[in-house]
């Protein structure tokens, strides 16, 4: 009776890793395998932006509500430089107020005085149509003006198919997009700008004493969602551009014309989840560590040691040994004395096994070196000399 039940409490736990092996297959998708809804996709690291996945990425298409992306950086750009304050008032036009009763709004009303964080707060949680318009009046004092802007930032940011017609995304012939150029932007948004993340997390809204939801239907539910943006018209279909970090590799996906808001929903799941299933963050130095030294004429040292002031890491495939990343140093001969710390010295170029660039770091010296005087230098040189006969001598 003992022996059947050891036999049978092994029989359970074969059955269990092997319930384990099976769902571990299961939740690491092939690209192959994604067969997406969505007529357009991308799926990039936050970080180098290196493509894992795409479709139809550089379609120009209807982008709907993602277009808000560059409102949000436009507005913390310019709390940033000053020009506007958290606490600034802003009186709402009828323009911004007729605006909202089409579509997403904030329920603001004409004359009405609202501080410029909840109007920003509106356009993140809820999308926001009415304050978007409030945004680009107060920032430029008219929606065409500030449309114009949207496209000059554009264009600086190489969104090459882009192109806005208006702030809020309503369908419009000259209006549209590329997921590509999507996620380039949620990316540098986020980098420079990562306090919009707290915006974008938020799950609710209330305003005019009216409680609203978060559209990101991946907060709450995906492990690591903490925005960014959703959009629908009729034209644009269900769009999303998500973003979510897992064991420190912040992925972002783009999804764009999804027939459905649960399909847009499985899209970006699909998506997240082949990213961390398939791939991982690889540090190759660490935050300070020498990566390489370069001569120095004529300093108290004979090597400058360069660093990079950020950690240096890529994106690699999971469990994949042959994987290589080549190393590209793009450095002076040597460097004159005197060397001051920090000084930008030359570039590290990363490469993928294809040979496309993953991302380029600036090398900077780790400490100062002073130039030595007249003296000093003559009697290194002669120790020099005397140094090389005596290795010659004892060949």
């Amino acid at each position: 009776m003992h022996m059947l039940k050891k036999q049978f409490a092994c029989f359970l736990a074969a059955l269990i890793v092997l319930q384990i092996f099976v769902f571990t297959i299961q939740a690491a998708p092939s690209s192959a395998e994604l067969k997406l809804n969505s007529e357009a996709a991308l799926l990039i690291d936050a970080e180098n932006e290196t493509v894992l996945y795409e479709k139809n990425a550089h379609k120009k298409m209807a982008p709907a509500s993602l277009t808000k992306l560059m409102i949000l950086l436009l507005a913390m750009e310019d709390l940033e430089a000053g020009r506007v304050d958290q606490d600034s008032t802003v009186t709402i036009s009828e323009r911004a107020w007729r605006t909202g009763a089409d579509e997403s709004q904030m329920f603001l009303n004409a004359g009405q005085h609202v501080s410029f964080k909840e109007l920003i707060d509106g356009i993140a949680v809820v999308s926001a149509n009415d304050a978007c318009i409030a945004v680009a009046e107060h920032l430029n004092g008219s929606v065409e003006v500030f449309v114009q802007r949207m496209n000059s930032r554009a264009a600086e940011l190489g969104l090459k198919n882009s192109h806005f017609a208006n702030v809020h995304g309503l369908d419009d012939p000259a209006h549209h997009m590329s997921a590509a150029d999507v996620a380039h932007l949620t990316s540098y948004l986020i980098r420079s700008h990562p306090e919009a993340l707290a915006i974008s997390s938020k799950k609710e809204l209330t305003f005019n004493e009216i409680l609203q939801f978060n559209y990101n239907t991946l907060l709450g539910k995906y492990p690591g969602t903490d925005g960014m943006k959703t959009g629908n018209t009729p034209k644009a279909g269900y769009c999303l551009a998500s973003t979510a970090e897992q064991q420190g590799m912040r992925l972002i996906g783009v999804t764009m014309h999804a027939d459905t808001k649960g399909k847009r929903h499985n899209d970006s799941v699909a998506l997240l989840d082949y990213g961390f299933c398939n791939y991982e963050l690889k540090t190759l130095y660490e935050e300070g560590k020498v990566v390489t030294t370069i001569p120095v004429k004529r300093g108290q040292k004979k090597e400058a040691a360069l660093v990079s002031p950020d950690p240096v890491r890529a994106v690699v495939p999971r469990n994949n040994k042959s994987y290589k990343i080549t190393e590209e140093l793009d450095l002076p001969r040597s460097l004159n004395a005197p060397v001051e710390k920090g000084d930008v010295v030359g570039t590290l170029r990363l490469k993928d096994a294809r040979g496309k660039t993953i991302t380029e770091v600036e090398l900077k010296a780790k400490e100062s070196l002073s130039r030595l005087g007249f003296f000093p230098h003559i009697w290194r040189q002669a120790g020099d000399l005397f140094s090389g006969l005596w290795k010659r001598i004892r060949r």
